[in-house]
């Protein structure tokens, strides 16, 4: 009887796997990117802010007030239009749908950000995963030639990437801006930790569109991402937005936190400095090959043990870092750790150097 109901369900979406969360219990948590500090200076008014919230009523459906603050805090420039999201994911989800249709695909770069590809999938697009050279930058004849030959809808650049932490090369990416078909969407999830951004370059490209969020700022739990753009592209995808997608506590926890936006730039400064100090510590452990980071995490390569056996040994001493589970490519036998406060990452180092033998 079950096969029976299922086969209404697509088959390409009965292939797919199951975006995978592990339970983090009792762990020091190193494996989503989220920024390890608590924000309690900011939460004092809380309860009043949240007693505002008429959560017997729907949300402002535009979110206007949030939205107006996100401009100014993220300096969206005066000539592009913004919508907001629950999560990049969502924003991601809108654009894939807005452009879907036969023979269209979406394009991006790999190893990258695994929802660009999922999402494809779950609209039934065409996804084209262009490979990263050797030290993880574009490889530009390789783009040309993918950009040519599959005109993609979409082109999607993690920037930094995810899950490499490094930026790409600037005038690699205005090229591609340059001779893409369609639209390219930066994403800017990591922009507190690299700083560099295209924001400013809204104004020069109508294809262009940068998204952000402010879960790695310190606000994860909100599930609140943003895009900005050309006013009547953005116009377009918030048409498929569904109606009060960003609720009312979120709307309202999130003008009052980015009141305090210096303690949150504050706290990115504290994860930069802490960064460099993980991937110099990280650079001097034998039988490791760390790789450059603009992100708040590090991915580095194991070279004389299993990764899975690495990886399950530091997890028994109480440390959740990510399993690449990659077995070929540019991602074989890497671990990826998120940078913490510097007692975890103090933890985390520990243990690695327990694991190898140091």
């Amino acid at each position: 009887m079950t096969e029976k109901i299922l086969k209404w369900i697509r088959p390409e979406i009965r292939q797919l796997s199951a975006y995978q969360v592990p339970d983090a219990s009792g762990l020091t948590k190193l494996d989503a990117m989220e920024n390890p500090y608590t924000l309690e200076p900011l939460t004092g008014n809380w309860p009043e802010v949240l007693a505002a919230a008429q959560i017997n009523r729907y949300p402002d459906p535009s979110a206007t007030e949030l939205r107006r603050k996100l401009v100014q805090v993220m300096q969206v420039p005066e000539a592009a239009a913004t919508m907001l999201g629950n999560g990049s994911d969502e924003l991601i989800q809108m654009l894939a749908m807005a452009v879907s249709g036969k023979d269209r695909c979406i394009l991006s770069f790999e190893p990258g950000f695994v929802m660009y590809r999922m999402i494809a999938e779950f609209v039934g697009m065409k996804y084209v995963g262009v490979p990263l050279d050797d030290v993880f930058q574009i490889d530009m004849q390789a783009a040309r030639a993918a950009i040519e030959k599959y005109q993609p809808a979409i082109i999607f650049i993690a920037y930094p990437n995810n899950p490499t932490g490094n930026l790409f090369d600037e005038a690699d990416i205005e090229e591609i801006i340059k001779i893409a078909p369609g639209l390219v969407v930066l994403d800017e999830a990591y922009h507190p930790f690299a700083q560099n951004s295209f924001m400013p370059k809204l104004k020069q490209y109508e294809q262009l569109l940068v998204m952000r969020t402010v879960s790695k700022m310190g606000l994860a739990g909100l599930r609140l991402g943003m895009l900005a753009g050309n006013p009547a592209l953005i116009r377009e995808v918030d048409k498929v937005r569904l109606p009060y997608n960003i609720n009312v506590l979120t709307q309202h926890v999130a003008i009052s936190a980015l009141e305090h936006i210096d303690l949150l730039d504050e706290q990115a400064a504290m994860i930069r400095s802490e960064r460099e100090a993980l991937l110099a510590k990280l650079s001097n452990i034998q039988g490791v090959e760390v790789f450059p980071s603009q992100a708040n995490f590090i991915l580095f390569r194991i070279l004389e043990r299993e990764a899975d056996e690495v990886f399950e040994l530091i997890r028994k001493q109480g440390v959740l870092i990510k399993n690449m589970k990659a077995t070929e490519g540019s991602l074989k036998q890497c671990l990826r750790v998120t940078v913490g406060k510097p007692e975890e990452n103090k933890r985390f180092l520990q243990a690695l150097k327990k694991v190898l033998g140091h």
